[in-house]
Order: structure tokens, then sequence, then C-alpha cells
């Protein structure tokens, strides 16, 4: 939606998941979406494209049930995860998380981007709020009273706060408090098995870092959203490679629990880094992947953005200015630092080899042996740090 109001409460540098669902959540809460600006550097239709998978935990269905943008378009999908099977390969240990034992439907949802960035932004555009794209901010003044933007199209917009909610994988953004380059890059794409398990996502970690394969069934005739964590030369040879020398090499690395790979879509890579605690100033602020970029391997990255909207929303609702800012550091940090303490040592803990796995792999045994603690991983992975969370489960029966 194109309007021309120069000066708003809101400015959302970024129009993301993350980004349209500040906005649709700010509109929510009572303010008025002329008063919101969306500013974006991709056309509409090119985040609609995104073919990528993402993974919604169940407390970010909560929050897009709560602005209309769930479910998805009819003409889209999400498909439900029942269960998740943790395991080391060709090593002892194993765990497996159930929704049943939380009384829902489902521990999470796998959807392309682009379905979930078209219905977030229906819900904005039914909000009233105003897009501005493609456009860059090109320079921020900020003073005691407002901030200044700056468009690269020309035009200049003054808000009481603006949020940094743009996207990005980790080395293309300045560095942030704390850094970690894994040295592993993620090949992404999509594949098909001889013998898929419905529902059942699987988490499993190999010598060369965790590989990830998300149920997915679509149009496409795909089954499963790959995320396969490899040194970046190894990740640039499997891109490489033809065909069945993939699946093969795949087969070898997952192990047969799916039976045989049998089809791979076009496969894309990006190096993985930890960059977080972003700078905040009395009316700026990050959120989602400008606050926080993650190692994909628990799936927490886009959920913890979405925690992060909800948070800011409800705050800046009663106060857009320095006191909605300093609350939300307050409220978010705990959250925040338990996610990313987590994601940082999954990351490390289960590459190579060593006496260390023996111990990881009997971590995984009495995690699956002992429910309270598989219970709270999976509270963890659905609603974030318990006392903080913005959304409540709502359970069942």
């Amino acid at each position: 939606m194109e309007q021309h109001n120069d000066t708003v409460d809101v400015a959302i540098c970024g129009a993301g998941p993350v980004g349209l669902a500040l906005a649709a959540l700010l509109a929510r809460r009572g303010l008025d979406g002329a008063r919101i600006a969306v500013i974006d550097a991709r056309a509409l239709g090119q985040s609609i494209s995104d073919p990528r998978s993402i993974a919604l935990a169940w407390g970010s269905r909560q929050l897009l049930e709560e602005v209309g943008a769930w479910p998805l378009l009819p003409s889209s999908s999400a498909t439900p995860i029942h269960t998740i099977h943790v395991s080391r390969r060709g090593r002892f240990g194993r765990s497996l998380l159930d929704r049943s034992e939380h009384g829902l439907d489902a521990l999470g949802y796998v959807a392309r981007y682009g379905d979930v960035v078209d219905a977030l932004a229906r819900a904005v555009e039914r909000a009233g709020v105003q897009v501005i794209r493609p456009a860059r901010v090109a320079a921020m003044d900020e003073t005691s009273g407002h901030v200044a933007l700056s468009l690269d199209d020309g035009r200049m917009l003054t808000a009481q706060v603006a949020v940094g909610a743009e996207g990005g994988v980790f080395g293309q953004r300045e560095d942030k408090g704390k850094t970690r380059d894994y040295g592993q890059s993620a090949v992404i794409a999509r594949v098909c098995a001889s013998a898929p398990i419905a529902h059942r996502a699987f988490e499993r970690f190999t010598d060369e870092g965790p590989l990830a394969l998300l149920p997915q069934d679509g149009a496409d005739g795909f089954q499963y959203a790959l995320v396969w964590c490899v040194e970046p030369g190894r990740a640039a040879a499997l891109q490489a490679m033809e065909e069945t020398r993939f699946l093969q090499e795949l087969g070898e690395a997952f192990g047969g629990r799916l039976g045989r790979f049998t089809r791979v879509s076009a496969r894309f890579a990006y190096p993985l880094g930890l960059n977080a605690e972003a700078h905040a100033t009395a009316r700026t602020v990050a959120i989602g992947n400008a606050a926080q970029t993650l190692h994909p391997v628990a799936g927490q990255g886009l959920n913890l953005g979405l925690r992060d909207a909800a948070v800011l929303a409800r705050l800046l609702a009663r106060c857009a200015g320095p006191e909605g800012i300093g609350r939300f550091l307050g409220e978010r940090a705990q959250d925040r630092q338990l996610t990313i303490a987590m994601t940082d040592a999954m990351a490390r803990a289960f590459v190579g080899g060593g006496p260390l796995q023996a111990v990881l792999g009997l971590g995984l045994a009495t995690l699956d042996a002992v429910q309270p603690a598989r219970t709270m991983l999976g509270e963890l992975m659905m609603y974030g740090r318990r006392g903080g969370s913005p959304l409540l489960p709502h359970r069942q029966g």
C-alpha cells in the first residue's frame, strides 16, 4: 500500500517475516496503521517468490493467528511436525520429542518463506500500514526527540523509533557484540526419500556438522527440506556434484532411516556463524536477524525474532519512545541469551570425534529417558524461555 505520511511513530527497516509481524502486531495493539512505516529493498513479488523453507514453532503459529496470517493462503500450505528425532550418526544416544507430550496438534510447521511473507503482507495491508519499497535507508540521524531516515529514493521519514529488522546471513553485516565463525556452510535443498515418515523431522549430528531433514510436502513432489552443515570446501563440492553422487553422499551421512534418497532440487549454500548482541540507542533497536544471526542447528533464528516482535509491539504500543525500547531490552535479555547459548553450544559440541562424543551420546539417551527434561527442551524450542515468552501455550483437551 503506497501512502505518503512522512512523520510516523515507528519506522521498520525490513519487510521479512519479523518486520511484517511487528507492523501487524503494532496495528493489532492499537497504533494507527498510517503511523507505521515499513521500508524494504525488495519488491513484494521478489519476497513472495523466495522458495526457501522455514521452520515455525508452535508459538510462532500463535502469533500469526493473532494477526490473521494463519492459516496460510489456500494456495499454500504448512506441513505440521508431530515428532522430532534427534540422534548422533554412528554413535550411541538418541531422543524423540513428540507432540503428545505437550497436548498440541504439532510441535511446529515447515513452510515456504514466500508463503509466510505473502500472508503477513496481506495482514499489514489490511491494517493500513504504509509500505515503502523498493527503497533502502541511506542515512539515519538520531536526536533527543526523533530519528530522521533518509531513503535512497530521495524521501525523508521522521520517526519516534526506528527498528532494524533486515534479514541476511552471517558475514553480510558488521560485527556485533558477540561473534563466532563456525567454519561451516549450510547446504540447503529439497529431497525425496523412498521410505518417508510422515510429519517427522530429523536432527542428525555427524562428524562434519548437523544435518536436518524437515518434512515438507509440496506440489513439486519433494518431501523434505534439507539443511546440511559442512565445512565450506565440502559445501562447494556438494553443490557441484552430479545428482546421483550427491544423493549417495547424503545417504551415507544420514543413514538408512528413510530408505534411499531418490531426488534432489537445486542446491544452495550460505556461511554459518554467530553474530549477536546488537547495539541499541534510545530510539533505535534491532530485532530478528538484524539483532542476532544464529546457526540453524535448532531452527530458532526466525522464532526468536518473532518473539522479539511480539514483545516490542506490546511495549511500543504503550510508549513509542526510549521507555519502550529500554523495557524491551530488559524483557528480552534472558530469552535471547538462553537461546543464543543453547544454539551456540549445540553447533560446536556435536562436531568432530573424541571422548566428548560419548558423553554427548549419553546425554541424548538420558534426555530420552527423562520426560521432564524432554518436555522442558520441547517447550523452550516452541515458546522460548518460559517465564519471559510473550506467547503462552493454549493447551488442548
